[in-house]
């Protein structure tokens, strides 16, 4: 079996397939204890800029690669992480505290991401297109097919930063790009490992994967420049709206907040409601794109789901990362607790009461559940990133519908019936890029699209359409 990372701790730059350090290094602290558990080089402007031009330079090799090695390539990838789950998960847990036995969840989608993407590679083609379909046309041999777009900038977050890496890297490469990655400061180890894979694989194209750390610097330069015909970027509105101004003319592709809400209907299986539903706003700290925070209840039976979620939130287990049973871990940093502890003494002077959580444990803000929330309050009307959940009673679907809808956001939603026009009519009716019906909007799945409409972003990512946003068309006709 093969092994690597027994003993390292510190990350590398990655100029194409050579790896270098810098004497300014940042260390990474465990959100859980403090402990150093990873050291990143602090790159800048000129680090970036020379990452872009071996990456320029190597698209031009990896678009003429055969289709075989990249899917070859993808699948060693696939194979060796898989190999190294234990060491990938415990990476996971250190650096953003995320439990470990979800940490090695994730290191199972990962590797599904991955696998699904060399899948999706076999259906990248055009199509012939009959061009004497019209008088004013005539009889060629008129096709299109899909080509590598060059260069794509990677730019991915603390929250899944393992999969949304791949999310992005495995379709940019898979497709024939070069990429430059810069992930997310708060786990800088978890993504040098894994690109490390990639670079090291005997069917690696030379020089095509890059990855720089830093921040604004250099995740502005990177955007900023031309070399780059896509940008990838999953992470906060306000930095998705500087991406926006920025870019200039190429393709930008953006997964940014959201404000994801359920309805639960009297019809509904209650106990089942309320089990998925804590899952759905406290997994991962809430600190997922698409947590639970809006659960609007049929007024007639809000009392009952108030009680059954605020058992079911009690039963969590709240603690160490390292722990198997350990549900959930603290939040990324002390900012952030600081702002969730902030929100639920506002929400309780505007008149919210805590039905569960609400009081730190060993330093760690619990799974909370808020009732009596109205429209007005700032818990529900922004994105709260913590795991924090809010109860809305509502006389009907009619108006459920409307305040979920009533918002900048629009990722995913849910709903919780066993009424089948209701089903069919929220299908319709609810403003976003993903519907569930009878589970939480936190579900999903690797192999859809995912993406939002509103603030939530543009475009889509999943291995089939980021196949698609890492691709161009070019049109050939043969007269």
């Amino acid at each position: 079996m093969f092994r690597i990372f027994d003993d390292e701790v510190e990350a590398k730059i990655f100029f194409g397939s050579t790896e270098e350090t810098k004497e300014e290094k940042v260390e990474r602290c465990s959100p859980y204890n403090g402990i150093v558990v990873s050291i990143a080089p602090l790159c800048d402007a000129e680090d970036t800029k020379k990452a872009l031009s071996i990456a320029k330079e190597a698209a031009k090799v990896a678009a003429k690669t055969p289709l075989s090695q990249r899917i070859s390539w993808l699948e060693d990838v696939a194979g060796k992480l898989q190999e190294n789950k234990e060491t990938f998960a415990t990476m996971l847990a250190k650096e953003v505290a995320k439990p470990i036995t979800f940490s090695r969840i994730e290191v199972d989608r990962c590797v599904e991401t991955i696998k699904l993407t060399a899948m999706e590679l076999s259906n990248l083609h055009g199509e012939t297109i009959p061009t004497d379909i019209m008088p004013s046309g005539k009889k060629t041999l008129a096709y299109y097919r899909r080509e590598p777009v060059g260069v794509v900038a990677c730019i991915t977050p603390f929250n899944f930063p393992l999969n949304l890496v791949a999310h992005k890297i495995a379709p940019a490469l898979g497709a024939g790009n070069a990429v430059v990655l810069k992930p997310t400061p708060e786990a800088p180890m978890t993504a040098y490992m894994l690109a490390k894979l990639f670079v090291e694989s005997e069917y690696a194209v030379q020089d095509a994967l890059s990855v720089v750390y830093g921040d604004a610097e250099v995740g502005s330069t990177l955007v900023k420049s031309n070399i780059p015909r896509v940008i990838s970027f999953t992470g906060s509105v306000p930095v998705g709206n500087i991406i926006t101004k920025q870019a200039g003319i190429k393709k930008v592709s953006l997964e940014l907040g959201g404000n994801a809400a359920t309805y639960i209907d009297k019809s509904a299986d209650l106990e089942m409601a309320a089990k998925r539903c804590a899952f759905g706003a406290f997994y991962n700290s809430g600190q997922v794109c698409i947590s639970l925070q809006r659960i609007y209840v049929n007024e007639e039976v809000y009392e009952k789901f108030a009680a059954l979620i605020a058992e079911e939130t009690k039963t969590l287990k709240v603690g160490s990362p390292y722990e198997d049973d350990t549900f959930m871990g603290p939040l990324i940093d002390d900012e952030s607790r600081h702002r969730a502890k902030s929100w639920i003494a506002s929400a309780k002077n505007e008149g919210a009461k805590v039905v569960a959580g609400g009081e730190e444990v060993e330093g760690i803000f619990p799974p909370t559940v808020m009732a009596d929330v109205t429209d007005e309050m700032k818990i529900i009307c922004e994105e709260v990133f913590a795991p924090i959940v809010s109860l809305v009673s509502v006389p009907n679907y009619e108006t459920a519908v409307e305040k979920m809808n009533d918002s900048p956001y629009g990722l995913q939603f849910s709903i919780f019936t066993n009424d089948l026009r209701q089903t069919q009519s929220f299908i319709e009716d609810a403003q976003c890029g993903g519907v569930v019906i009878n589970d939480i909007p936190t579900l999903r799945f690797d192999v859809q699209p995912y993406g939002g409409s509103k603030l939530s972003g543009v475009g889509r990512e999943g291995p089939k359409w980021a196949l698609e946003e890492f691709t161009e068309i070019k049109s050939i006709v043969i007269c």
